[in-house]
């Protein structure tokens, strides 16, 4: 499906009707631009008079010191290496709207997250969550199934992804052998695991 972002903002405008909170998700590999569509989602919805703010799930990774003592920060990024109940209480207390929410923000020229690095006002009501999980269907994150009103799922082919992958981690400096650690030790082997492992999307893009 090809969809511009304005075609989507309109349809999120359509089903939120007159909703005082309304949650989309953008979910996909890494690599897949949720990121960068969850900001011009919201820059869409900002233009046509609305208030819009970006949830991003990066800022649940468990710190390096827990992932060295399990022995897993080679392969930071899977699914058990992210902070799932804290996401969880996070999402579920933004759904209500009663309160002000902080949450936490992933420094990715660091590897670490900052926490209460962003507040979710009451008077957001388009709060755009994006990450890898948010339509994962195995394990604790299955538990978001029926949490967000409106889902988007990035499915770009994986030679698309192992281009951007490339280009993320040499942007970030590393040699190519650490780079091509990084794409073909982890992020592509979870780029897989999260497309084969998909609850259904509302709407799903090959390319963002």
């Amino acid at each position: 499906m090809t969809m511009t972002i304005e075609d989507i903002a309109g349809e999120v405008l359509a089903r939120a009707g007159d909703a005082k909170r309304f949650l989309i998700a953008i979910a996909g590999p890494p690599g897949a631009g949720k990121s960068t569509m969850a900001d011009h989602i919201a820059d869409a919805l900002r233009a046509g008079g609305e208030t819009a703010a970006v949830l991003p799930m990066d800022g649940f990774h468990m710190d390096n010191a827990i992932l060295i003592e399990r022995g897993q920060l080679a392969r930071k990024g899977i699914p058990e290496t992210f902070d799932v109940r804290g996401f969880l209480d996070i999402i579920r207390a933004v759904r209500l709207a009663d309160q002000e929410v902080l949450v936490p923000v992933f420094d990715r020229s660091r590897e670490l997250a900052i926490a209460s690095a962003r507040p979710i006002s009451p008077e957001h009501r388009f709060i755009i969550v994006e990450g890898n999980y948010l339509l994962f269907s195995l394990g604790k994150w299955a538990e978001l199934e029926g949490v967000f009103d409106y889902s988007i799922m990035l499915a770009p082919p994986i030679e698309v992804l192992e281009e951007r992958l490339w280009a993320r981690w040499r942007g970030y400096k590393l040699s190519e052998e650490e780079s091509a650690r990084k794409v073909y030790e982890n992020d592509l082997p979870n780029g897989r695991l999260i497309l084969g492992n998909r609850r259904r999307a509302d709407v799903t893009l090959e390319i963002a």
